[in-house]
């Protein structure tokens, strides 16, 4: 039997990590769009990006900037306990930890240390987010997919897994590389729960398709109450116009009512602008939905963890 370590979570209850064995399944676009969906709402939210390739920067504008270390600050408090100083207020009352490829060094850290100490390799993002954690109302965590010391370190920090995954083999494959990720850290983080799957980059219209998905789900789980209601459809215009500008989809979408209509333009009363793809508003409200639903899951949790 392996032996648990304690460690202080106080403060630390509200951390969720994206997390996904597989690739492209929408960690960063969820990370970024329900944090700051969540911070509009009035919540105090911290992005934490643990991937080298840092593409949270990417959507949330930031990457290649002066503000934007390339995870050198991370690295640092992975690998020698040095303290977090968050990027203030990249979205009003969202805060952001930058990712990148100095978290490769990070990696490489983790690895040495925890061939003398694998509790504290686990721990290591845990112990830089204890200091800080309680300044915040939600931390999301965006976990890199197949880099296994930082993902692994991700899961020791967080109290909370949110899976997406599409409708593709790869995509519930990679559910059972999660399963086993959390094997890992229950010594260390033995309260550590599953919020939900949730189902990316899909057609509307593909039933049948979302039907074995979840079905296939299900059967890995054992249930059915792990699938989130909600999903994120397919749409590669908004997807690539908003990560493109450095945008959220729900600012891509305001741009888009804003923007002059065809007959403004052929009138002559309004200037032909950027082309605007008019798809965000459906991923708008699939993300809407994605972070009521969240949020609902959340409180439900605590409440059964509280009685």
């Amino acid at each position: 039997m392996t032996a648990t370590t304690t460690f202080d979570r106080t403060g630390m209850d509200r951390i969720c990590g994206f997390v996904n064995g597989k690739g492209g399944v929408l960690k960063t676009t969820l990370t970024a769009n329900v944090g700051a969906l969540l911070a509009t709402s009035g919540w105090k939210v911290l992005l934490v990006d643990m991937d080298p390739q840092g593409n949270l920067g990417l959507d949330l504008g930031y990457r290649h900037g002066a503000r934007d270390d390339d995870g050198s600050a991370l690295a640092q408090s992975l690998m020698f306990g040095s303290l977090l100083s968050p990027l203030k207020d990249v979205r009003p009352n969202l805060d952001v930890i930058p990712g990148g490829a100095e978290l490769d060094q990070a990696a490489a850290g983790l690895i040495a240390q925890g061939s003398k100490d694998g509790s504290k390799a686990k721990l290591a993002l845990a112990r830089a987010l204890a200091p800080i954690a309680a300044n915040y109302d939600i931390i999301f965590i965006d976990c890199p997919p197949g880099n296994e010391p930082l993902q692994v370190a991700a899961l020791g920090a967080a109290s909370y897994v949110v899976v997406p995954t599409k409708t593709d083999k790869a995509g519930r494959e990679g559910l059972i590389g999660v399963a086993k990720r959390l094997d890992t850290v229950i010594d260390v983080n033995p309260n550590l729960d599953l919020l939900g799957v949730i189902i990316t980059a899909t057609s509307s219209t593909a039933t049948n398709v979302h039907r074995t998905t979840r079905e296939a789900i299900t059967e890995t789980f054992g249930t059915d109450d792990v699938l989130f209601d909600g999903m994120v459809r397919h749409a590669e215009a908004p997807a690539q116009a908003a990560r493109d500008r450095g945008v959220l989809v729900h600012e891509l979408e305001e741009q888009v009512k804003a923007a002059p209509k065809w007959y403004e333009v052929l009138k002559g009363t309004a200037e032909a602008g950027q082309s605007q793809p008019r798809s965000a508003a459906n991923v708008a409200e699939d993300l809407y939905q994605i972070a009521h639903e969240l949020v609902a899951r959340l409180e439900a949790a605590e409440e059964r963890n509280a009685s």
